[in-house]
């Protein structure tokens, strides 16, 4: 088992700052594994809400939960959503000593009455698969392959991998999207999904979708909702300010595992990555989550104006104006677009991401970053 310390302590800071906290994410991407770790030294009760035993146990929740007064951890809770609003009743008592976990693969906004129900007593905490830190620097490329699902990286070979990721693609359209409430053909979000896929790292154009695809605007978009609150798309979305120039204002969209993006893709192997037209918009998505997985960065946008400049991530940590750009290049070099990001967007510092082994400085504040020492540069934010 791979140690996750980063997100254990974020869960625990949480649950010290709240009387629950929600630790959210896709499905199979070690959430109960972590609840475990979590709570290893801690008295607790645990409801797993796919258990039947566990279900029948909640079926008068008032009951089954007041007078616990230890760590509550309730699993997959989207499933249950009349459950949030006896829960604030819980968390509210005065006399109350009981902390809840609740374990989700839906956003809030997808799950009726979360955001509603326990508003300003839940912390949230986002989790993904593994991350650059968690399997190490020097395993990237496997990482980047197979995305970071536990048992799609730790798989005996290749084939393993994607056949799994294959399966999960299955599963996710036949049960878990039903499961939320959200009645959508399978086959027909599978091949949304799959179109997603090729748009992957390009700006968001419904109107193109919906004609490639032969639906309304309005269904795609609700189709995209659908995959993003479930975790599996991120949508990134513009920055535009007073300038003299047309500036992009839709979003572009990413697959947030670039190993369910190579799956969709049908790549199974390094060479056929590597010799694929998404190649570069594929390391431009894992080089993306891998940055906001070791900053902890949320607030995030990239930049474009229509006469082709652009800039792939822009952060603002504490006060500072940060640029990121993801190159799949074996020694980046200084472009007239990082250029013209510096003086529009007056960036502070601009890293450039590449998968290759050494650091170094471009021009004055423009530095080249190695992903193998991307903790080094970036996270904590230096």
């Amino acid at each position: 088992m791979i140690p996750r310390p980063y997100l254990t302590s974020r869960v625990q800071q949480a649950l010290a700052r709240n009387p629950a906290a929600a630790l959210l994410g896709p499905r199979q991407c070690g959430k109960t594994t972590l609840a475990r770790q979590v709570a290893e030294h801690t008295p607790h009760e645990s409801f797993d809400l796919e258990n039947p035993i566990h279900l029948a146990r909640l079926s008068a929740p008032m009951l089954a939960l007041e007078g616990l007064e230890t760590l509550v951890i309730l699993d997959e809770a989207q499933r249950k959503p009349d459950l949030f609003p006896i829960l604030r009743v819980l968390i509210d008592r005065p006399e109350s000593k009981a902390r809840f976990l609740l374990l989700g693969s839906a956003s809030p906004h997808l799950v009726r009455g979360v955001s509603e129900s326990l508003a300003g007593r839940v912390g949230l905490v986002e989790m993904g698969g593994f991350d650059i830190r968690e399997v190490g620097p020097e395993n990237f490329r496997q990482l980047w392959l197979r995305g970071g699902f536990p048992r799609s990286y730790l798989a005996p070979d290749d084939k393993a991998s994607h056949q799994w990721r294959l399966d999960f693609v299955q599963t996710f359209l036949e049960r878990d999207v039903p499961q939320l409430g959200i009645s959508i053909p399978a086959e027909r979000l599978r091949r949304f999904w799959m179109m997603v896929a090729h748009y992957h790292g390009q700006v968001w154009n419904a109107a193109q979708l919906a004609r490639s695809l032969g639906l309304s605007e309005s269904t795609v978009s609700r189709y995209l909702d659908v995959l993003v609150g479930a975790f599996v798309v991120r949508t990134l979305p513009p920055w535009h300010e007073n300038l003299r120039k047309r500036q992009v204002k839709s979003p572009k969209i990413y697959l947030r595992d670039s190993g369910l993006l190579h799956a969709l893709l049908g790549l199974e192997s390094d060479a056929a990555l590597a010799g694929h037209p998404k190649f570069g918009a594929s390391w431009e998505g894992f080089a993306l989550e891998q940055v906001l997985a070791v900053t902890g960065w949320r607030d995030v946008y990239f930049w474009a104006t229509h006469a082709g400049a652009e800039l792939d991530l822009l952060a603002m940590p504490n006060g500072r104006r940060i640029g990121l750009e993801f190159k799949c290049a074996d020694a980046p070099q200084m472009t007239k677009s990082i250029r013209t990001a510096i003086e529009d967007l007056r960036l502070d510092r601009v890293f450039v991401v590449y998968p290759g082994n050494i650091s170094y400085a471009l021009d004055g504040n423009v530095q080249v970053v190695s992903i193998v020492e991307l903790e080094e540069f970036l996270g904590p934010m230096a």
